[in-house]
């Protein structure tokens, strides 16, 4: 009989292909092919930059999943806090020789492409606690001495990230914390503590948010009051789903978004595009990829034997549920818009390759599910 520590060593690759989710590489790989058709609906029906670049992206980092599948879960425990470091490190390195955009400085010039380190700690972030909650037992998770690290974890990148500034995603990397923190048992009333505390500081918060942001929220509240302006792209979405209907205008008809109605239709609003073009139908079709890819990653939760790959399962697909809702509750204007891509669909080399990454864990917790993790 093997020893548990030779578990891991023993399996070889033959063994590992065969212990592959296919229902959710199968998953990830219609939705990647339905998120190239749809970057090609947004380049006017042409093989442009976007369209090209995409394609290649996902194919890349379809590889980089399988290759992050296939290294043990052992080596992702062990490295999990040197993972967290060297993002939080690159997060420091945007503040001082970050590009500039639109008026934000969230990325770093790789040459071969500008990397959003704030998209990669989302998935750091929560193998980091995923990692730090393993080994803690219940009685004393819930001490202060063992809540102020996950707690300074958490806050660092937070405030690195809505500095840059960057509220949306600093708010996802919070709510990615949170999760792992709730999932491994910390008692409710830190929540409820932390909920309050955030109440009371809420008038400070808003003064110290940025005009544009003030802009966001008052125009979530009311797009009507500046339709030609800050409104502009939330009613121009809104009106581009309607507009659908059951089943759609028909692939490269949609002419909110392909008479240029539509504003970055390419990233934040690919499922705007969509929805017209495939209309309610269609919809569905792309909300029922999403349900299968977080269903199988808590199937593989349920079966895999140690506890960071539970935690790291659960975790990861608690947050990606909130990353699709988030970005779909944006586009129908029941949320301001706060820049949070759709998961693989959308246009964007660091948010696939964090998303790709996460998910190649988890593939790593089915291939190897017998492996304990000490």
């Amino acid at each position: 009989m093997l020893k548990p520590r030779s578990i891991q060593s023993s399996l070889s690759l033959r063994d590992k292909i065969f212990s592959i989710d296919y229902i959710l590489v199968l998953s990830i790989l219609v939705l990647g092919i339905t998120s190239m058709f749809a970057m090609y609906s947004t380049d006017g029906g042409e093989f442009k930059y976007h369209t090209n670049s995409h394609i290649l992206r996902f194919f890349i980092f379809f590889g980089m999943f399988f290759v992050v599948s296939f290294i043990g879960i052992r080596f992702w425990h062990d490295t999990s806090y040197l993972i967290y470091v060297g993002i939080f490190i690159l997060l420091l390195a945007v503040k001082y020789f970050g590009l500039t955009s639109s008026g934000s400085k969230r990325w770093l010039d790789l040459y071969f492409m500008n990397l959003q380190p704030s998209e990669l700690m989302k998935i750091s972030l929560i193998l980091f606690l995923a990692k730090y909650y393993h080994r803690i037992s219940i009685e004393n998770m819930n001490s202060f001495r063992h809540l102020v690290l996950p707690i300074t974890a958490l806050i660092g990148p937070i405030i690195l990230v809505a500095t840059q500034p960057d509220l949306g995603t600093s708010i996802l990397i919070a709510a990615g914390g949170i999760v792992v923190a709730w999932l491994a048992g910390v008692r409710a009333k830190f929540f409820i503590y932390s909920g309050v505390a955030m109440l009371a500081l809420l008038p400070v918060a808003i003064s110290l948010l940025k005009p544009y942001q003030k802009s966001r929220i008052l125009t979530f509240l009311n797009p009507e009051r500046d339709p030609l302006g800050a409104g502009y792209q939330i009613i121009q979405s809104k009106i581009a789903i309607g507009s659908g209907g059951l089943f759609g205008k028909g692939f490269l008809n949609g002419s909110q978004s392909y008479l240029d109605y539509l504003p970055e239709k390419h990233t934040d609003f690919i499922y705007t595009l969509f929805s017209e073009e495939f209309g309610f139908f269609g919809s569905l079709f792309i909300l029922f990829l999403y349900a299968l890819i977080i269903s199988r990653i808590i199937r593989i939760g349920s079966i895999t034997r140690s506890n960071f790959g539970k935690l790291f399962c659960y975790s990861f697909a608690t947050a990606f549920f909130v990353y699709v809702v988030v970005n779909m509750m944006m586009v129908l204007g029941l949320l301001p818009i706060v820049g949070s891509p759709l998961p693989i669909m959308s246009y964007g080399g660091s948010s696939m390759m964090a998303i790709m990454f996460g998910l190649g864990i988890v593939m790593s917790c089915k291939v190897h599910k017998d492996v304990p993790v000490n």
